[in-house]
């Protein structure tokens, strides 16, 4: 089945993790944490964390983000993990990769597997999409 809806962040705050040992690369590592809500077929909000090497300023580089859903996917209810990651060299995305943590599922999400996306229209709009199977 595909659930798709879109989301907003509602905070997205940077925090002091540097990888130890430090290695200095063109690109610098940051952590952050993330809170997003969703509107849809998925309804509900994410505790995320976010790692990336990023240039502001180019707008150049990669993220991974580990993610931890309380909801709904098409009205039934739990939790589960999903992990996402994409590069972009400035006016593109590639690289993309999405999944659904196995065994992380929760209520009548246990047993959850599947693929996704992520998106972002010119306009803004966040989008997200599952392709799972409850099983």
């Amino acid at each position: 089945m595909r659930a798709a809806g879109t989301f907003t962040v509602e905070a997205f705050v940077p925090t002091e993790l540097v990888p130890e040992p430090a290695v200095a690369t063109g690109l610098p590592v940051g952590v952050s944490t993330m809170e997003k809500r969703f509107e849809g077929e998925v309804v509900g909000r994410s505790a995320t964390v976010f790692t990336s090497a990023y240039d502001q300023t180019a707008g150049v580089g990669t993220y991974v983000a580990m993610e931890s859903f309380e909801g709904s996917l098409h009205g039934k209810s739990g939790a589960f993990n999903f992990v996402h990651s994409a590069a972009t060299s400035g006016s593109d995305r590639t690289a993309e990769f999405f999944a659904i943590v196995p065994s992380s599922g929760t209520g009548e999400l246990a047993r959850i597997s599947g693929t996704g996306g992520v998106a972002v229209d010119a306009d803004g709009t966040h989008r997200i999409w599952f392709d799972y199977e409850i099983g």
